[in-house]
């Protein structure tokens, strides 16, 4: 076993560790170390290097590839963003929006590739803005990181873990009462401050936990509540209509989380959990943007042409035509996400039995979308030059600072614009386990179970039908003051709430028969059934288990036809699919010396393709939206295969300290299918936009790619000293390969795969204070959003230092500082397609497509605890 391998005392640590960080993390399964288990003194996990110790030795304990992330204490987090926390992983990159660490990619492989579970099952969520994808990934923004005891990343597969995740699985989990002392009380204060936004917000968090005398019944209540101004000031590529385009992202973001669980040992064979986890998310922002370009503009102005035919310097006289245009997009958006999960453990005589059975479900998506716009100055302030050469638009003219005033003319919400989208999801799960041990030779234990889900998605775009006559008034009714903008412009500053209010004001009744309902709506149903057998096995120095993992799913999706006369039907249509996969796994611990493992895993792996490209419908994007050259059809395909792929890891751990580590893994990963996208310019389907006038659309359609392999190697390195100080640092580097084909853009890289990944993290901690310093950096990916408003682009190389530090008032009261992107990291997005995809022109040939200046954060904060 492998406890007979180590010093007592090192079990000892591992044991205290783990149970102090109050996750099961760590995986000790032996009859023989029970009473080893009962003998130790629990160690309390508190510091920055204690809680890498125990992060640590989930990784050594563990038969699988596993990274974990362990909270310091009680609301002590390592980062103020559970995305950014798991970037600090080997491996993983964090893929950010709006200055936060939104979703993250494992090993190469798309984030919509990562699988992440709370607690062990799946949490229901929808996007909150109309310009993006319904996927399965899962936003970490929605989490408050105060209400997270500890993440296990899974690297490797295992029979027993739910699939999904070709990158990996993440194992979020949160805090349970009977892990914690009676009467744990925790609270937060934090003034948050945006660099661009120049606002401070404020975030208060608490949590409370009780269990009786007797530790059989406990009960867990926590909150977070935070209201965030984000602000994102850049220049967007629009060359069908508008070239250059500075714009400015305002929003307001409440997020509010609240965490109720109950457990209940009414022996000391059975445990019984209730969990309840509600999300919600309010997200109404603006996007201004002002158009210095024009169709009419252009072939006068235009003196540098790509070989694509994208202009790429404008020198603009002092006369013409057109000013500019200035447009503000005023969306109302929000997210609920609640789940009810309840879980039991029984242990018998001779075997082990859990389970869980529970609902998560989700709603939200833009309530409203209103748009507002005139013409803006005069044309004599946009004489000058705008240079497209490089990595970032450089506009040199002769105005920049604009107010409401220099509008000319009144302004209302454009009907045109006017519509809501909203989205549900929802799962009903259950899943029980059966674990038995057994003398079979080396095997040790068998462990069996199943897994059912019931997932519905629904998509839905309602066009509004307004009144009679929309009012019109002065700029200053829907403009008060200035906000900074991309390239240094100054531009009217939106009144949000305004906007929407006058949004809804125009909308008489919205309508479920028009194109734009029909082409918008859709729903998937999903049912999954798994089923797997694994055995644990153990000997001399050798540990590890093997398994196989049945899949089957079954998925419909109604819709609206649309016939090749570009008519849709007044009845719901019905596509249906189904298909099964074995999928088999092993890993293997070799314990080469007292300090040193050699470990191999195999598996073969899935993920279901994303909702979005699994919507039979043909959904119109860009329809009467005021853009032109914005028209795309797009097909989705309920029969997509999943994406599959066979994977291997050959890896060496040495462990020269409690805290001290080195390893080095190689890992591959091949690819036999995937979602492919075939993009089709300027195609007529019998469709005219009624603010264009033409029929001329990109027509997108969505199959089963095949072909690609990712591999790579994963160095990593910690270790603490006595004297307080001590260090992270791991360097990841992927070579992946798709076929050309199967992208629109024409580029053999996967979604979201950097070749290079860094990660450096130093600190200092006493009795009193700690401080780290944190650096991530990683080299360019592709951002395929594709045949969407976005498109697909390269996202240039990104690097952010962060900063946290704590000080202790007194051993319950703590005052905390935090710095996020302290260089204040700008995001570059170039277009890298090549000269014949079928792509926009600004997403070819090195256009410098989107360019967003970085923001950094501040938070200031107060915690007690006791």
């Amino acid at each position: 076993m492998l406890a007979k391998n180590f010093k007592k005392s090192l079990l000892a640590v591992n044991i205290g560790l783990a149970m102090g960080a109050g996750f099961s993390g760590v995986a000790i399964a032996a009859d023989s170390e029970v009473q080893a288990k009962e003998d130790v003194e629990v160690i309390e996990v508190r510091g920055i290097r204690r809680s890498l110790e125990a992060s640590l030795n989930t990784k050594r304990f563990s038969n699988s590839v596993v990274d974990a992330v362990s909270a310091e204490d009680v609301g002590k987090f390592p980062d103020s963003d559970v995305g950014e926390a798991l970037g600090r992983i080997s491996g993983i990159a964090v893929n950010r929006a709006f200055g936060q660490g939104q979703q993250v990619s494992i090993r190469g492989a798309s984030a919509q590739l990562t699988r992440t579970l709370l607690n062990g099952h799946s949490v229901a969520s929808t996007g909150w803005y109309d310009q993006q994808n319904i996927d399965r990934s899962f936003n970490y923004t929605l989490l408050p990181p105060e209400m997270v005891g500890g993440i296990e990343v899974y690297k490797s597969s295992q029979a027993d873990i739910v699939e999904g995740g070709i990158g990996g699985t993440v194992i979020v989990n949160t805090r349970k009462p009977l892990d914690l002392d009676a009467n744990t009380v925790f609270g937060s204060v934090k003034a948050d401050y945006g660099t661009i936004s120049e606002e401070t917000d404020p975030e208060v968090s608490g949590l409370y936990s009780w269990k009786n005398d007797e530790e059989t019944f406990g009960a867990l209540i926590g909150a977070a509540y935070s209201e965030t101004n984000y602000q994102r000031n850049g220049i967007e590529s629009l060359v069908g209509w508008g070239d250059i385009v500075p714009s400015t992202f305002q929003q307001t973001r409440e997020r509010t989380a609240i965490n109720a669980a109950f457990q209940y040992r009414p022996t000391e064979n059975l445990e019984l959990g209730l969990n309840v986890m509600s999300l919600e998310l309010s997200a109404d922002n603006a996007n201004t943007s002002l158009f210095v370009m024009f169709p009419d503009d252009k072939a006068a102005a235009c003196e540098s042409v790509n070989t694509d035919g994208t202009c790429t310097f404008y020198r603009r006289p002092g006369t013409g035509a057109n000013p500019g245009w200035a447009q503000t997009w005023a969306r109302a958006g929000s997210m609920t996400s609640d789940t009810v999960d309840f879980d039991f453990k029984y242990v018998g005589e001779n075997f082990e039995l859990e389970g869980r059975i529970g609902n998560t479900q989700s709603d939200g998506g833009t309530d409203l979308t209103s748009n507002y716009g005139f013409w803006l100055g005069t044309p004599a302030d946009y004489a000058g030059t705008y240079d497209a050469t490089g990595d970032v638009i450089k506009i040199d003219v002769a105005n920049k600072s604009f107010t409401a005033e220099d509008f000319q003319g009144q302004l209302s919400s454009a009907g045109w614009a006017l519509k809501k989208q909203p989205n549900s999801d929802e799962e009903t799960y259950a899943q029980f386990d059966l674990n038995f041990p057994v003398e079979f030779g080396a095997i040790t234990a068998i462990k069996t179970g199943f897994r059912w889900a019931d997932h519905e998605v629904k998509q839905e775009t309602w066009t509004a039908n307004t009144v009679d006559a929309i009012p019109a008034y002065d700029a200053s009714h829907y403009y008060s003051g200035t906000i900074t903008s991309g390239a240094g412009y100054v531009l009217p500053e939106p009144k949000l709430g305004q906007m929407i209010s006058d949004g809804y004001a125009a909308i008489s009744s919205f309508d479920n028969t028009s194109i734009g309902y029909k082409s918008g709506y859709g729903t998937i149903q999903e049912e999954n059934f798994a089923l797997y057998a694994m055995a644990d096995f153990s000997g001399e120095g050798l540990r590890g288990n093997f398994g196989l993992r049945y899949v089957s799913t079954d998925a419909s999706s109604d819709y609206y036809a649309l016939d090749a006369n570009g008519n849709y039907g007044n009845d719901l249509s019905t596509e249906s699919a189904d298909y099964s996969e074995v999928l088999p796994s092993a890993n293997i611990a070799f314990d080469l010396t007292q300090d040193m493992i050699l470990r191999f895993s195999a598996a073969q792996v899935i993920s279901r393709a994303n909702y979005t490209d699994m919507f039979a419908a043909s959904s119109l994007s860009g329809y009467d939206d005021g853009t032109v050259g914005n028209e795309t059809i797009s097909t989705g395909n309920i029969g997509l295969k999943p994406f599959k792929a066979t994977q291997a890891d050959l890896g060496i751990e040495y462990y020269f300290d409690g805290d001290g580590m080195v390893s080095a893994t190689y890992f591959i990963k091949d690819i036999s299918s995937f979602t492919k996208v075939d993009q089709i310019l300027n195609q007529s389907i019998g469709i005219v936009d009624p603010n264009s006038g033409e029929d001329n659309w990109t027509v997108a359609t969505k199959g089963t790619g095949s072909g690609g392999e990712i591999q790579g190697l994963e160095l990593q390195v910690q270790d603490g000293f006595d004297n307080g100080f001590g260090y992270q640092a791991n360097y990841t580097y992927v070579d992946s390969e798709a076929p050309a084909e199967n992208y629109p853009d024409r580029i053999e890289l996967f979604s979201d795969s950097s070749k290079h990944t860094v990660n450096l993290v130093g600190y200092y901690e006493t009795e009193t204070y700690n401080v780290r310093l944190a650096y991530n950096w990683r080299s360019e990916y592709m951002v395929r959003e594709a045949p969407y408003f976005y498109g697909n682009r390269e996202h240039q190389d990104y690097g952010t230092l962060d900063l946290t530090a704590k000080y202790s008032v007194t051993d319950y009261l703590d005052v905390t500082f935090e710095a996020v992107n302290i260089t204040e990291e700008d995001s570059i997005q170039i277009g890298t397609a090549t000269g014949d995809a079928e792509v926009k022109a600004e997403l070819r040939n090195g256009y410098p497509a989107w360019s967003f200046e970085g923001e950094a954060r501040y938070k200031v904060g107060v915690a007690f605890r006791f």
